[in-house]
C-alpha cells in the first residue's frame, strides 16, 4: 500500500491509498476463502466450488466489496500514521477503476484536527505565587507519620473518642428489626463519623462486655426510604476497646521510620520535600493562570464533533469510576434524577473548553515547531514505571506500540504549556 497526501483545505484533508494488482488480488483470494461456504454451485459440494467457477456464475466482482473492505480496514490506520494525520470524523471514500487484475486506488477525504493560528501567547502577565512551608506544616507531616506507626492495644476502661470498639448491634424501628441494621464483631472508630449521626457519641463511656441501647433518628434524605426520618434503637454489645498508642517523637523514632539518625534530620528532610512540592504546586498554578489567559485571548471555532467526542470521553471516564463502586452511569443518573441528554448538556461547557485549550496548545506547538524526541518518550515511560511500580518495558507493552503516538502528543501539549510559562511575565 502506498499512501500519498494530496491537499488540505481548512480541516478537510485529501489523500490516496494505492494498492497494486497483486495486493488487490490477494485480498480477493482472502475474501473467497472466508466466504466460499456461502455459495452453492451445481456439481460441487457446498464450499468446494473453485473461485473461478463462483466468479463465472455470480460475476467477477463478487468478492470485490469484501476485498476492498479488508484492504481499507487493514491499511487506513497505517496511512494516517504514515501521513501523520489526526482525524476527528469518519472518512468519505471514492474509488478509481475497480477491475480484476488491475491496481486499486482509494481517494479519501476526512476532517482532521484543526490547525489554528494562536495570538498573544508570549509575554502573558501573571502574578507570582509562593507557597510557603511553615513549621506547623512540617510538624503536621511528622505527626501523620507518627500516627501511621501507632500501635493499637486493648484497654480495660470506658471508651472515649478516638478509640476503636468491637461490637455487635441490631437495629429496630418500633418492635420490628430492619434489614441492614445488624452486624457482629464490627469495628468502629468513635468520632470517625462512619455511622448515623449520634450513634458513635452514645458509645462513649461504654466498657468491655457492656450492653447498651443507642437511639438515633435517620436523616430525612437517608438512601433507604423506609428508614428516612424514622427513630431507631440499636441494641449493642461491646466486646473490646482499643486505643492507639503513638510512638515518642525522638531520635529512635526517626531511625525506625526513615533513613535518618536524628529527629532534626528527619524534620529537615521533611521540610525540603514539602518545599519541593510547594514550589512545583506554585509553578503549576502559575502555568494554569498563564494558559487560562491565552485561552481567553483567543476566539476560535471548535468543531462540534470534537466537543461531542470529548463529552463521550468524559462520560466513559465517569462510567469507569462508577464501576469501581459497583454502579453504572445509568444508575448514577437515576440516583441524581437526570437523563443522559441533560447530563451531557451539563458537560458541554467543560468539554468545549478542554477541546479549545488543546487546539490552542497544538497551534502553539505547530507555530513554535515543538517536537518530542524518542528519548523524551522513553524518559516519560520511566517516570510512569516508577508511579506504577513496574518496568518501562512493561508500561510500553501495556500502552501498545500503536498508542505511543498519543503519548507523544500529550508530551507535546505539556511542552507547549511550559513554553507559555517560560515566556510569561511574572509580576
Amino acid at each position: 500500500m502506498k499512501a500519498t497526501f494530496i491537499s488540505r483545505e481548512k480541516n478537510d484533508v485529501k489523500f490516496t491509498m494505492e494498492f497494486t494488482a497483486e495486493e488487490f488480488d490477494s485480498a480477493q483470494i482472502k475474501a473467497y476463502q472466508q466466504n466460499k461456504d456461502k455459495f452453492q454451485v451445481d456439481g460441487f459440494r457446498k464450499g468446494k466450488a473453485p473461485r473461478s467457477i463462483i466468479e463465472k456464475r455470480y460475476g467477477e466482482g463478487v468478492f470485490f466489496e469484501e476485498a476492498i473492505d479488508d484492504l481499507f480496514r487493514d491499511n487506513y490506520g497505517k496511512a494516517l500514521a504514515e501521513l501523520e494525520l489526526e482525524i476527528i470524523d469518519s472518512p468519505a471514500v471514492e474509488f478509481g477503476k475497480i477491475a480484476k487484475g488491475e491496481p486499486l486506488t482509494m481517494t479519501i477525504t476526512v476532517a482532521c484536527y484543526p490547525i489554528v493560528e494562536v495570538k498573544d501567547y508570549k509575554g502573558v502577565e501573571i502574578e507570582k505565587i509562593v507557597q510557603e512551608v511553615k513549621d506547623e506544616d512540617v510538624d503536621k507531616d511528622i505527626e501523620s507519620l507518627q500516627k501511621r506507626n501507632a500501635r493499637v492495644v486493648l484497654v480495660e476502661r470506658p471508651a472515649k473518642e478516638g478509640d476503636t470498639v468491637l461490637l455487635d448491634y441490631s437495629g429496630f424501628v418500633g418492635d420490628e428489626q430492619f434489614d441492614g441494621g445488624t452486624a457482629e464483631r464490627q469495628e468502629l472508630k468513635l468520632g470517625s463519623g462512619m455511622f448515623i449521626p449520634g450513634f458513635e457519641e452514645q458509645l462513649v463511656g461504654a466498657t468491655p462486655g457492656e450492653k447498651r441501647d443507642v437511639t438515633v433518628t435517620f436523616p430525612e434524605e437517608y438512601h433507604a426510604e423506609s428508614l428516612a426520618g424514622k427513630e431507631a434503637v440499636f441494641h449493642c454489645l461491646v466486646h473490646e476497646i482499643k486505643e492507639e498508642q503513638l510512638p515518642e517523637l525522638d531520635d529512635e523514632f526517626a531511625k525506625d521510620v526513615s533513613e535518618y539518625d536524628t529527629l532534626e534530620e528527619l524534620k529537615a528532610a521533611t521540610r525540603e520535600r514539602l518545599e519541593k512540592y510547594a514550589k512545583a504546586g506554585a509553578e503549576t498554578q502559575m502555568q494554569d493562570a498563564a494558559l487560562g489567559k491565552v485561552v481567553e485571548a483567543n476566539e476560535i471555532e471548535v468543531p462540534s464533533i470534537m466537543v461531542e467526542d470529548e463529552m463521550d470521553r468524559m462520560t466513559q471516564e465517569l462510567d469507569q469510576q462508577l464501576r469501581y463502586q459497583g454502579l453504572s452511569v445509568g444508575q448514577y443518573l437515576e440516583f441524581v434524577g437526570k437523563d443522559l441528554a441533560g447530563f451531557r448538556e451539563e458537560l458541554k461547557p467543560d468539554a468545549l473548553r478542554q477541546v479549545k485549550t488543546r487546539m490552542i496548545l497544538n497551534g502553539i506547538a505547530e507555530a513554535e515547531k515543538i517536537e518530542v524526541s524518542d528519548d523524551e518518550v522513553e524518559e516519560e515511560l520511566k517516570v510512569m514505571a516508577v508511579q506504577y511500580d513496574t518496568s518501562a518495558d512493561k508500561i510500553k507493552e501495556m500502552i501498545g506500540a500503536e498508542n505511543l503516538t498519543y503519548l507523544q502528543k500529550d508530551l507535546k501539549v505539556k511542552k507547549a504549556i511550559q513554553f507559555i510559562y517560560d515566556n510569561a511575565v511574572i509580576k
